[in-house]
């Protein structure tokens, strides 16, 4: 039958049951449903779906408003004199806030309406300001960040999670250059450690950017000794966003983030932040592609200086006594030694390594490193004013630095990046302006 029956008699048979379905009972509706699939053929799911929108259909008349615009008034100085609670917050308030608005004149309601206001629901609260704090925000709806979204795609990672990884995966953090102030843009530090190794890369970005990230990953990948495998980000959105995740990803590398606020999540880079980062660039404000370009001179020198000449703790267990943390560390190594000793590096990686370091000289490195922190110290925004001075990497810097190396220490701080600006002072707290008003 449900062969010769056309669509026009379908929609009959559905209005002409549509309400005994309605009001029937759930054995009564169970008949119907059997009847008009018997009838029209349908499927019973799409059955029950015309069922229900004929009847939302027929139910679609304009509600009669309930609230007021004196109720909607009323609600708005309600949620100004809570200084701007959310609905949930605010329907709690109203009893007690209504009566004190009353006592001082500040709000004059009807009885109709005062009964309205307080019951009226947080749900109608929200509805009825929502123009009202599009306005307060000066016209902008507040969305949620898109950034949000790729974010929980990613899975977290804790310190606890790592346990033993194989050379690889890396943290990644980026490390401001921005002084005392982070208005307008200024050199980033990107930092890539390798938590089996602890082998280091830092390389500059001009300004905070994810296709610049993208480009500073794709440098990193050249300059690790083996393939990257992963990397763990934080939550900034230089990393959390549809350039890096997607790229991270179609690379085949792992990608996780940390926990927000739980910075001991990316311990070992953060470690690197300062002992590495820090330490060869200081705290000064650096902008500017001239001083990218000698920034990312000295971190080529200091790369290989760090991972091949300077040794490092690696914690190898905690735990806890009561209220006492006891650690234990392994033999301090540096980078390139980890590397050698672990079973997970190609023979070809090991070979590739020591030929290198057979030919690195730490002494010639370290004179490199002190001339372009000597350059970036003439660039840093505390010392904008002087002329800025470049210095290169000669065999008679080298020469000299040799000779006086373990012979003469001289006072003051020899990396540029660090020294303080030298101007008059006077002693005792003359030098203070003063705080007293004669």
């Amino acid at each position: 039958m449900a062969g010769t029956i056309s669509m026009g008699a379908r929609r009959e048979v559905l209005s002409a049951v549509a309400e005994r379905y309605r009001s029937a009972g759930r054995v009564e509706k169970g008949r119907i449903l059997d009847e008009l699939c018997r009838t029209v053929g349908w499927h019973r799911k799409h059955a029950i779906r015309a069922l229900r929108e004929r009847g939302a259909a027929k139910r679609c008349a304009p509600r009669k408003r309930k609230y007021g615009a004196t109720v909607t008034d009323a609600v708005v100085v309600l949620w100004e004199a809570s200084d701007r609670f959310c609905g949930k917050r605010l329907v709690v308030m109203i009893p007690k806030l209504l009566p004190a608005l009353e006592r001082h004149g500040r709000l004059k309601l009807g009885a109709t309406d005062r009964a309205h206001v307080l019951a009226i629901s947080a749900a109608t609260i929200d509805r009825q300001l929502i123009d009202i704090k599009i306005a307060a925000a000066g016209g902008r709806r507040r969305r949620v960040g898109f950034y949000s979204a790729i974010r929980r795609e990613v899975p977290i990672r804790t310190f606890s999670d790592w346990k033993e990884p194989m050379p690889g995966f890396c943290e990644v953090d980026m490390v401001a250059h921005g002084g005392t102030s982070v208005a307008g843009s200024f050199i980033q530090t990107l930092t890539m450690v390798d938590v089996a190794t602890g082998w280091t890369e830092c390389l500059p970005l001009v300004t905070r950017d994810g296709s610049l990230v993208v480009e500073a990953i794709k440098r990193a990948q050249s300059l690790f000794p083996w393939l990257l495998r992963g990397v763990d980000f934080d939550n900034d959105s230089a990393f959390m966003n549809e350039v890096v995740v997607p790229w991270c990803r179609k690379q085949n590398l792992e990608v996780t983030r940390s926990r927000a606020y739980k910075k001991n999540d990316q311990a070992f880079v953060e470690q690197k932040n300062g002992a590495v980062v820090r330490r060869l660039t200081g705290y000064g404000r650096f902008d500017g592609v001239e001083t990218a370009r000698v920034m990312a001179r000295l971190y080529a020198a200091a790369r290989l200086y760090v991972n091949f000449f300077q040794p490092s703790f690696k914690l190898k267990e905690k735990r806890r006594e009561g209220a006492k943390v006891i650690k234990r560390y392994h033999s301090p190594s540096t980078p390139y030694e980890r590397a050698l000793e672990h079973p997970k590096v190609a023979k070809a990686v090991k070979k590739r390594l020591r030929d290198q370091y057979r030919t690195l000289d730490p002494v010639a490195l370290l004179t490199e490193i002190r001339a372009a922190q000597q350059d970036l110290g003439n660039r840093v925004d505390r010392r904008a004013g002087k002329t800025a001075v470049s210095f290169a990497l000669s065999a008679s810097d080298a020469t000299v630095f040799v000779k006086v190396l373990g012979k003469a220490v001289e006072v003051g701080e020899p990396r540029g990046t660090h020294q303080r600006r030298k101007g008059a002072t006077r002693s005792g707290f003359a030098c203070l302006p003063s705080l007293i008003l004669t």
